[in-house]
């Protein structure tokens, strides 16, 4: 039983993890705001995760602050019809 519980734990402690489109992608990790980020990317595809907790009505610049991120940190253009997520987590596709 202590086993089962262990392995949560562990994986907890990694921080971000990307969707596995992303494992083998450029990592960047990045603070905006007192905020941490985490940034993956292809040449093709992004994904950005907040960590850390947001309260209530944060949300809304939180998401804008991450999609300000994603052609910062590519230096491509992210394309808006693609974007799926929310302040925690979002995915999309860039055009470099």
């Amino acid at each position: 039983m202590k086993h089962a519980l262990l392995l949560p734990l562990i994986l907890v402690a990694c921080g971000a993890q990307p969707a596995p489109e992303f494992l083998r992608a450029t990592r960047v990790d990045i603070t905006r705001d007192g905020r941490q980020y985490t940034v993956y990317h292809t040449e093709k595809r992004v994904e950005v995760i907040r960590l850390g907790y947001a309260e209530r009505g944060e949300h809304q610049a939180i998401r804008a602050t991450m999609i300000g991120l994603i052609p910062q940190v590519t230096g491509c253009k992210l394309l808006e019809r693609s974007l799926q997520g929310d302040s925690g987590e979002m995915r999309g596709s860039i055009r470099c």
